[in-house]
Protein backbone atom coordinates (compact mmCIF):
# COMPACT_ATOMS: atom_id res chain seq x y z
CA UNK A 1 0.00 0.00 0.00
CA UNK A 2 1.37 3.35 -1.00
CA UNK A 3 1.11 6.10 1.60
CA UNK A 4 -0.78 9.23 0.54
CA UNK A 5 0.61 12.51 1.86
CA UNK A 6 -1.97 15.08 0.68
CA UNK A 7 -5.70 15.26 0.09
CA UNK A 8 -5.08 16.28 -3.53
CA UNK A 9 -2.95 13.18 -4.06
CA UNK A 10 -5.75 11.06 -2.60
CA UNK A 11 -8.26 12.55 -5.04
CA UNK A 12 -5.88 11.92 -7.94
CA UNK A 13 -5.56 8.25 -6.99
CA UNK A 14 -9.31 7.80 -6.58
CA UNK A 15 -9.96 9.48 -9.93
CA UNK A 16 -7.27 7.41 -11.69
CA UNK A 17 -8.91 4.05 -10.93
CA UNK A 18 -12.39 2.57 -11.26
CA UNK A 19 -12.04 0.68 -7.98
CA UNK A 20 -9.85 1.88 -5.09
CA UNK A 21 -9.29 0.82 -1.48
CA UNK A 22 -8.26 3.43 1.07
CA UNK A 23 -6.92 2.42 4.49
CA UNK A 24 -6.75 5.09 7.18
CA UNK A 25 -4.53 4.56 10.18
CA UNK A 26 -3.19 6.63 13.05
CA UNK A 27 0.23 6.84 14.60
CA UNK A 28 0.56 4.69 17.74
CA UNK A 29 -2.60 2.70 16.90
CA UNK A 30 -2.03 -0.97 17.67
CA UNK A 31 -5.28 -2.07 15.98
CA UNK A 32 -4.22 -0.19 12.83
CA UNK A 33 -0.90 -2.05 12.80
CA UNK A 34 -2.65 -5.41 13.31
CA UNK A 35 -5.27 -4.84 10.59
CA UNK A 36 -2.88 -3.35 8.01
CA UNK A 37 -1.36 -6.63 6.71
CA UNK A 38 -4.78 -8.25 6.44
CA UNK A 39 -6.20 -5.38 4.40
CA UNK A 40 -3.05 -5.21 2.28
CA UNK A 41 -3.23 -8.94 1.50
CA UNK A 42 -6.90 -8.60 0.49
CA UNK A 43 -6.05 -5.74 -1.86
CA UNK A 44 -3.22 -7.77 -3.38
CA UNK A 45 -5.38 -10.90 -3.76
CA UNK A 46 -8.10 -8.97 -5.58
CA UNK A 47 -5.61 -6.72 -7.41
CA UNK A 48 -7.21 -3.52 -6.13
CA UNK A 49 -5.20 -0.30 -6.10
CA UNK A 50 -4.77 0.36 -2.37
CA UNK A 51 -3.50 3.45 -0.57
CA UNK A 52 -2.95 4.35 3.05
CA UNK A 53 -3.52 7.64 4.82
CA UNK A 54 -1.89 8.26 8.18
CA UNK A 55 -4.54 10.50 9.74
CA UNK A 56 -2.11 12.48 11.90
CA UNK A 57 -0.15 13.50 8.80
CA UNK A 58 -3.03 14.49 6.48
CA UNK A 59 -5.50 16.54 8.57
CA UNK A 60 -7.28 17.85 5.47
CA UNK A 61 -8.29 14.32 4.49
CA UNK A 62 -9.53 13.70 8.03
CA UNK A 63 -11.85 16.69 7.78
CA UNK A 64 -12.98 16.16 4.18
CA UNK A 65 -13.74 12.45 4.67
CA UNK A 66 -15.25 12.75 8.17
CA UNK A 67 -12.74 10.40 9.74
CA UNK A 68 -13.41 10.33 13.47
CA UNK A 69 -11.57 7.14 14.42
CA UNK A 70 -9.12 4.65 13.03
CA UNK A 71 -8.60 2.27 11.43
CA UNK A 72 -10.97 2.96 8.56
CA UNK A 73 -11.34 1.04 5.30
CA UNK A 74 -13.11 2.73 2.42
CA UNK A 75 -13.95 1.36 -1.01
CA UNK A 76 -14.44 3.75 -3.90
CA UNK A 77 -16.10 2.68 -7.16
CA UNK A 78 -16.33 5.15 -10.05
CA UNK A 79 -15.01 7.88 -7.74
CA UNK A 80 -17.81 7.38 -5.20
CA UNK A 81 -17.50 5.92 -1.74
CA UNK A 82 -19.51 2.69 -1.74
CA UNK A 83 -18.38 1.07 1.51
CA UNK A 84 -16.82 2.16 4.80
CA UNK A 85 -15.88 0.34 7.98
CA UNK A 86 -14.37 2.06 10.98
CA UNK A 87 -12.73 0.98 14.22
CA UNK A 88 -13.77 -2.69 14.15
CA UNK A 89 -13.29 -4.09 10.66
CA UNK A 90 -15.38 -7.11 9.69
CA UNK A 91 -13.08 -8.77 7.17
CA UNK A 92 -15.78 -11.16 5.94
CA UNK A 93 -18.01 -8.18 5.14
CA UNK A 94 -15.10 -6.37 3.48
CA UNK A 95 -14.34 -9.40 1.34
CA UNK A 96 -18.03 -9.71 0.40
CA UNK A 97 -18.15 -6.04 -0.69
CA UNK A 98 -14.93 -6.36 -2.69
CA UNK A 99 -16.27 -9.44 -4.48
CA UNK A 100 -19.59 -7.73 -5.06
CA UNK A 101 -17.91 -4.73 -6.71
CA UNK A 102 -15.48 -6.92 -8.68
CA UNK A 103 -18.46 -8.72 -10.23
CA UNK A 104 -20.01 -5.52 -11.60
Amino acid sequence: MKIINTFDELNEKINAHTFTLIYVSSENCSVCKADHPIVQKMAENYQIPAYEIVANQVPEAVGQLNLFTSPVVMLFYNQKEVHRQARIIDFDELQYRIEQINNL
